[in-house]
């Protein structure tokens, strides 16, 4: 409950200014792309992608890809743009080095920003598809980024037609949506370099931010190099300075915690038994993460995207599969199931399709949580529960 606070999950503010603290918060975590703005920033204020548009074309916020998902998707991390030499972890190990790659590289090297037609005239005569899938990958491995998030928009829904004549295939007069907009070395935003114990710090002040309160789950989570000895050294000097405070805050997360300033405060106030619906993968919530899913004999929770949970007062009730067929509950107390329900519905209302096949490994309907949903307006279609306004 206190880390939901401490990202004001629920603020309806809407300004440039709110959605600017968000990124600042969120700097260096990686989330999948196809929830960001469908189920991340929503939940944080009254969100619209002109917003974010805005903050990119001015040059304030950068996005960098962290690894590619199946099906159409990848992790990213957005920053703020004087913070991404300080908090930008590298390209990873495991970088593409196909033909097509490897051009791409050089020109961007060479010829700095560029629109999509040079990229795929530098290609020399490559299906545009092909171009595209290697531009992607060089994306996902954090070595490529574009100045909006368009082209992100777009791959998110599908891909380009391929050429299947035996001519060499030509790019249509627009460059296909996936690749609009001009792309550029995430290197090139790297200058000057930072020196390593300026970053360090900087990297870890920005995990005491996200969290409030930095156990070594946390850190183990957020895949830091080197782990919570790596960070030891600058949060053992912060707190010589008097910046954070160290103790045993939380109960079963291990004895070393520091905590943000006012962290300790908040984590004190009552609980106000609130339901919320959030994203697995959003940071906002520890189940995965700090804290363990609590056990369950039909099936294992995990922060994926697609995927939902359902906490009152932060005790996690419910945990909803991709696409909501399969749902799991974590407690028999029908008041807190009556406070999910709810949650549910709305997560049925913005969502095209969405039955729910199974509760806890048995037929929907057959559960206390289905009577309980059937009660709400759902029906039982063929496949599940199905809401039908």
């Amino acid at each position: 409950e206190f880390l939901a606070r401490w990202h004001r999950v629920g603020n309806r503010q809407s300004s440039l200014d709110r959605l600017y603290e968000i990124v600042r918060q969120l700097q260096g975590a990686a989330v999948p792309a196809s929830i960001l703005e469908s189920d991340i920033l929503p939940t944080r204020m009254a969100y619209g992608p002109e917003l974010l548009d805005q903050l990119m074309a001015s040059g304030e916020v950068v996005w960098v890809g962290r690894e590619p998902l199946a099906a159409n998707d990848g992790r990213l991390s957005l920053y703020l743009r004087e913070q991404l030499p300080l908090l930008h972890p590298g390209a990873g190990a495991d970088l593409p080095d196909g033909e097509v790659h490897a051009r791409l590289r050089e020109h961007l090297q060479n010829r700095g920003a560029s629109f999509f037609r040079d990229l795929y005239e530098a290609a020399g005569g490559h299906d545009p598809q092909d171009v595209l899938d290697a531009l992607w990958d060089l994306v996902w491995s954090g070595e490529v980024t574009n100045d909006t998030l368009a082209p992100l928009r777009a791959f998110l829904w599908g891909k380009v037609k391929r050429t299947t004549t035996g001519r060499r295939p030509r790019l249509p007069s627009a460059a296909p949506p996936s690749g609009s907009g001009r792309w550029y070395l995430v290197e090139s935003l790297l200058e000057p370099r930072p020196d390593s114990t300026v970053a360090a710090k900087a990297r870890t002040e920005q995990l005491l931010e996200r969290s409030g309160i930095l156990t070594r789950d946390t850190v183990a989570a957020e895949g830091v190099a080197g782990g919570f000895s790596a960070l030891y050294p600058v949060l053992r000097a912060l707190e010589d300075a008097g910046r954070i405070r160290r103790g045993y805050f939380v109960e079963g997360l291990g004895g070393a915690q520091f905590a943000s300033p006012g962290a300790v405060d908040r984590l004190r106030q009552p609980s106000e038994d609130e339901a919320l619906l959030l994203a697995a993968a959003d940071p906002a919530h520890p189940y995965g993460a700090a804290v363990a899913w609590p056990p369950h004999e039909a099936g294992r929770p995990s922060r994926s995207s697609g995927a939902f949970v359902i906490t009152v007062g932060g005790r996690l009730v419910v945990f909803v599969e991709r696409g909501g067929r399969k749902v799991l509950t974590f407690t028999t107390d029908e008041g807190l199931l009556t406070a999910a329900v709810d949650r549910l519905r709305r997560l049925a209302q913005r969502r095209r399709r969405f039955e729910i096949e199974t509760v806890d490994g048995d037929r929907a309907v057959a559960t206390a949580l289905g009577s309980l949903l059937v009660a709400a307006g759902f029906v039982d279609s063929y496949k599940g529960l199905a809401f039908r306004e």
